[in-house]
């Protein structure tokens, strides 16, 4: 409820963009979910996944796990080590965009360590000069 004299607009905080965050898109939260999920089956837990029922692409994973089990575990350890790359360049693009709120940049970490590139992608087309001009 807005007080007397006051209009709604200046009832609304003021943002400067230090705690600016987007969550990533539900496609993608599905999507590496599913994606990295299956991935860390695949390679610590093979005799969990019905690959005679996936088809083709079961054929594929099946013969990958049993002929390059090695390079499938180094490349699930890869594929977290970008996350995890990805997730302190958020960090580093947070204090280049001026988000310094704390809670905020936990945030961006978190997700963008799960999330990858969906994460970041969001955090580098970020402009606060163009924020600040509304």
């Amino acid at each position: 409820m807005v007080g007397p004299g006051k209009s709604a607009g200046a009832a609304m905080a003021k943002s400067d963009g230090s705690d600016y965050f987007r969550r990533t898109s539900l496609f993608w939260i599905v999507a590496v979910t599913l994606g990295m999920g299956y991935f860390t089956c695949t390679v610590f837990m093979p005799e969990k996944i019905p690959f005679g029922q996936l088809g083709a692409f079961g054929t594929f994973c099946s013969y990958l796990v049993e002929n390059h089990g090695d390079i499938m575990y180094k490349g699930w350890l890869a594929a977290w080590a970008v996350h995890a790359f990805e997730a302190f360049i958020a960090l580093k693009m947070c204090s280049n965009k001026g988000i310094n709120n704390t809670a905020t940049r936990y945030l961006w970490f978190v997700q963008t360590l799960l999330f990858g590139f969906a994460s970041l992608g969001l955090l580098l087309k970020y402009n606060p000069e163009r924020r600040k001009h509304h």
